[in-house]
């Protein structure tokens, strides 16, 4: 009986001729071949801590590219603290939203965002970033790395070329007495929970000029991404994700993700490998299910929003609203045109009085939920300053502008008509 040929993965569609495929076409089947799998439409949970190697020479190679020896990554699977088929098919089409090369998932958000600083820095480093950062980020780079050595300087969300110029500058003066250098930028836009932009260009233009190309400016863009923005474009060189945002858009899982270039994302793959912190298959499989629906998910939610802004930018108990679709602002404006193409769903909501009135708001809402998150099918409204900005210092809560009369809102999938009537109805006990 002749021996039969190892069966190998068709390459996946991605043109039909001079006509490339959009992201929400892929998503339903690129990186799988239904062939390998029984036939099996929809990749199956691969729920295995290990695999089998075709030969003893094969799984050499294997370990050699997952150890570093060979550059490239694996050819293969080897473990699954390492990877695993249902995180690279995902793995895959993340990077097709971002127009990356590379891109790896994690067990969280946080995971992503710690993994890619501790690859990047060492004792005596400057990390620059912007503010406001979500507040676990900020206390990760504030509390846990300053243990390590590691300092910060920060600027504000839409700091022009010439103050970014200056902040560069100082950060090179602090790396320099501590015997470190400028080991990353790090940028979150909008940034949680007042929705200022970065411009990211200029980062860029003062990050080229100041310090080369071998600091990697890293971005986190939860809050439009993947539809609404694509930071890689506009000179980032790394993009973060929390994936249980509006990629998962269910409120039923928990992961993260970040996406760049191969020289950036395989540093951070290295250190994965050793640390694990890989989002498990169970996981990896409903983001791919999520994946298919986010572009339909994220339009409603955005056509919502601008209606329910519409509405709540006349209400007599509203003092201000941080949406991106109603900019006051001429800087914040520029940089919205030139980096974004939508205004998102979550929005800050800054009602008339303080925390008396904020909670009283809250407490009577019936189809938002109470909670922390955003990006689900459902409409969530929390308290930044007294949940997940809690941990920040009082004098820079006020200095981000994370005040006790903001609220944030992450507008759903519902009925636009109907969360107005909730609104309502919650501002009459305010």
């Amino acid at each position: 009986m002749a021996d039969t040929p190892p069966r190998k993965p068709k390459p996946s569609l991605t043109a039909l001729g001079d006509h490339p495929l959009a992201p929400e076409t892929l998503m339903m089947g690129h990186g799988y071949d239904p062939m390998l799998s029984e036939g099996s439409l929809k990749a199956p949970i691969f729920l295995t801590s290990t695999f089998a190697f075709p030969s003893a020479a094969e799984g050499k190679r294997f370990f050699e590219g997952i150890t570093g020896k060979r550059p490239g990554g694996t050819d293969g699977l080897v473990y699954s603290r390492f990877n695993g088929p249902n995180q690279q098919i995902l793995e895959g089409r993340l990077a097709l939203w971002d127009g990356a090369e590379e891109a790896l998932v994690f067990s969280s958000g946080m995971t992503a965002i710690c993994v890619l600083m501790m690859t990047y820095c060492s004792a005596g480093d400057v990390i620059v970033h912007s503010g406001p950062l979500y507040a676990a980020s900020e206390g990760f780079v504030a509390r846990t790395l300053s243990r390590f050595g590691v300092t910060y300087v920060d600027f504000p969300a839409g700091a022009t070329r010439e103050e970014l110029d200056a902040v560069l500058a100082k950060a090179q003066q602090q790396a320099a007495a501590q015997g470190g250098k400028v080991a990353m930028i790090y940028l979150e836009s909008p940034g949680n929970p007042t929705n200022a932009l970065v411009d990211v260009e200029a980062v860029r233009a003062a990050r080229d000029a100041a310090l080369g190309t071998d600091c990697p400016i890293a971005i986190d863009n939860t809050f439009l991404g993947p539809l609404w923005s694509r930071p890689l474009d506009h000179g980032a060189d790394v993009v973060v994700y929390s994936l249980t945002k509006y990629v998962g858009g269910h409120s039923d899982l928990v992961a993260g993700s970040i996406a760049g270039a191969r020289r950036w994302i395989d540093p951070v793959r290295m250190l994965r490998n050793t640390m694990g912190g890989i989002a498990d298959p169970h996981t990896a499989w409903m983001l791919l299910r999520s994946l298919e629906t986010v572009e339909l998910r994220m339009s409603r939610a955005g056509e919502n929003a601008a209606k329910v802004c519409a509405w709540l930018a006349r209400h007599p108990k509203v003092e201000g609203l941080g949406y991106l679709g109603m900019i006051d602002d001429p800087r914040q404006q520029d940089i919205f045109d030139r980096h974004c193409t939508g205004a998102g769903s979550t929005f800050s909501l800054f009602v008339k009085g303080g925390e008396a009135e904020s909670f009283r708001f809250l407490d009577a809402l019936k189809i938002a939920k109470l909670a922390v998150s955003l990006g689900g099918t459902e409409t969530l409204a929390s308290h930044p300053a007294s949940m997940t900005h809690l941990s920040v210092p009082d004098e820079r809560k006020a200095m981000l502008g994370i005040t006790d009369n903001l609220v944030r809102i992450s507008i759903g999938i519902e009925n636009a008509d109907d969360l107005i009537a909730d609104f309502e109805q919650a501002f009459a006990a305010v």
